[in-house]
């Protein structure tokens, strides 16, 4: 059963983040916690533009903030997000990949604590971040999803994802949240 929803996005990733929360029912219970790549400086609007597409809280990230069931997590701009044992920590590490927060630190501190239980979502960009953080997800058994390039804004960083690992799912945009919010094998 997962238990955690990690799922990263740059380029064009407001779009397809808004596009699933929208899909998303009122009812859903799985934590989701999100990176969008974006400036270091920009304020909290982006809270409020996914907040609008949104039936379920959005919040922003905050140091050992804990995690809780029906709420939507965002990366706060310029922190790493790590997971640890049922909440949120922060950190100002070095960028990776020209980001902060990274992807993939999101995805590997998130598998070192959700092994199987974890789903894993890369979706459009333009960066290989992710990719890394992906192979995590898998190799600690959790379940893979990656936006088809095809459907994506900008195609590299799911292609990146889908060269980087064996992923469970490539699947459009508009299916994504058919498939998470279905039951499954893993259920």
């Amino acid at each position: 059963m997962v238990e955690l929803i990690v799922a990263g996005a740059s380029l064009g990733g407001l779009n397809a983040l808004m596009q699933i929360l929208q899909q998303l029912p009122a009812g859903f219970t799985t934590p989701l916690a999100l990176v969008q790549h974006r400036q270091r400086d920009s304020e909290g609007l982006l809270v409020n533009l996914l907040q609008s597409s949104s039936r379920l809280p959005v919040v922003e990230i905050e140091d050992k903030l804990p995690i809780q069931p029906g709420l939507i997590y965002l990366a706060p701009a310029d922190y790493h997000v790590l997971v640890e044992p049922g909440h949120f920590a922060l950190s100002v590490d070095d960028l990776v990949l020209h980001a902060r927060p990274s992807i993939d630190v999101l995805f590997e501190s998130a598998a070192d604590c959700y092994g199987a239980a974890l789903l894993g979502l890369i979706l459009t960009g333009a960066s290989h971040d992710g990719a890394h953080g992906l192979q995590a997800v898998k190799a600690a058994g959790g379940l893979t999803l990656v936006q088809d390039p095809a459907t994506a804004e900008c195609a590299v960083m799911p292609a990146a994802a889908i060269a980087a690992t064996t992923v469970d799912y490539v699947v459009a945009l508009i299916d994504i949240c058919l498939l998470y919010t279905s039951p499954s094998p893993r259920d």
